[in-house]
């Protein structure tokens, strides 16, 4: 379902091969408003809100609002969402996903950032509310936040930085919502702050029952995507492991041991060396992808650079997302630009003044 594009005073259009991929996104998505991974595919509400950020990149606010509201009607009575859904209905309900329910109060705040639609913030801040309430139900005394709610044995008691530091940022996006709408988050700021510290200065708290998760290119960079590690500090930590994730000129391995760059993942490193001022880096990995996006606009997952192919066969939306959010960071075509890729979620939407 195609929609056309809107603007801001303060919204760039976009570069017409991005206005494909966004034309693409749209194209997936189902009356519904849920935006699965492609066309037949599950949908799931991370990289469902992912996706609709795509869209709010490409002006097109009446699909993104329809993606926000169907999570909306779908949330739990606990605030909480399955793992995936299905043009059917529920497709797996084994879990709750702690970072995949924070994620709507990134969604939203994006949305507000770039259209100023009060009116969307004030329906869907309920949604959030009881979002992020959930999600904190979910934190240990030691401030790391489980990874999930299981349908059967209960939580499981074990955090992922990548999880983690996803719900840093959905955090600060839902105090600054609260912001804009004199809602009360303090709660919210005193969970962030005790869970920044844990991602910072705790690591023995992550990973403790399963086999470590440091062969994956997100537990090295997320911490820079989302400001939980900022400054030097950034620099540093992107600089400690680029040869081991960075193919050059083919952007970053999904896992270290393996000959696979994945656009997603380069997407978001990109948006992490912007938040690190590496911007020369950054360009370097645009340039790197650029070969994975087809003629209609999407984007395969990755390429294994050892055989020169494609793989897998899927050109997901929520690829074409995160491409979009990157294009954001590096073109600051929205209002939202910095909110993946600066040091603060705090900004001023359009039209209001600080």
């Amino acid at each position: 379902m195609n929609q056309s594009t809107q603007t801001t005073p303060d919204r760039q259009a976009l570069p017409a091969n991005l206005q494909k991929t966004a034309d693409f996104i749209a194209s997936v998505q189902l009356d519904s408003g849920a935006i699965p991974w492609f066309d037949q595919g599950i949908t799931d509400p991370w990289d469902h809100v992912e996706a609709a950020m795509g869209l709010t990149v490409a002006g097109q606010y009446s699909a993104a609002e329809r993606a926000l509201q169907w999570l909306a009607d779908q949330q739990r009575p606990d605030g909480a969402w399955f793992a995936a859904y299905d043009s059917q209905g529920i497709a797996d309900d084994t879990r709750a996903e702690t970072n995949f329910v924070a994620y709507i109060a990134t969604g939203v705040w994006h949305f507000v950032l770039v259209t100023n639609n009060r009116a969307v913030a004030e329906r869907l801040w309920p949604t959030v509310q009881r979002a992020l309430d959930f999600v904190l139900k979910l934190q240990a005394p030691t401030g790391e936040i489980y990874w999930a709610l299981d349908s059967k044995k209960g939580v499981s008691k074990d955090a992922l930085v990548t999880g983690c530091s996803s719900i840093y940022k959905s955090l600060q996006c839902g105090i600054e919502l609260a912001r804009y709408l004199s809602k009360p988050g303090r709660e919210w700021e005193q969970a962030r702050t005790a869970l920044g510290d844990t991602l910072r200065n705790k690591p023995e708290r992550f990973d403790r029952t399963w086999e470590s998760k440091e062969r994956y290119a997100m537990d090295w960079f997320y911490p820079v995507l989302t400001g939980v590690t900022t400054g030097p500090a950034a620099k540093q930590r992107l600089a400690e492991k680029w040869e081991t994730f960075v193919e050059p000129n083919y952007g970053c391995r999904c896992v270290s041991d393996q000959p696979w760059a994945t656009a997603a993942e380069t997407a978001e490193l990109i948006m992490a060396c912007v938040a690190a001022g590496n911007f020369k880096e950054a360009q370097a990995l645009t340039d790197a992808i650029a070969h994975m996006q087809t003629e209609d606009g999407s984007w395969w997952t990755g390429y294994v650079f050892t055989d020169s192919v494609f793989w897998p066969d899927e050109r997901p939306t929520w690829t074409a997302g995160a491409i979009l959010l990157a294009a954001d960071a590096m073109q600051r075509l929205t209002p939202a630009s910095q909110l993946l890729s600066g040091p603060s979620a705090a900004a001023t939407p359009v039209g209001q003044t600080a």
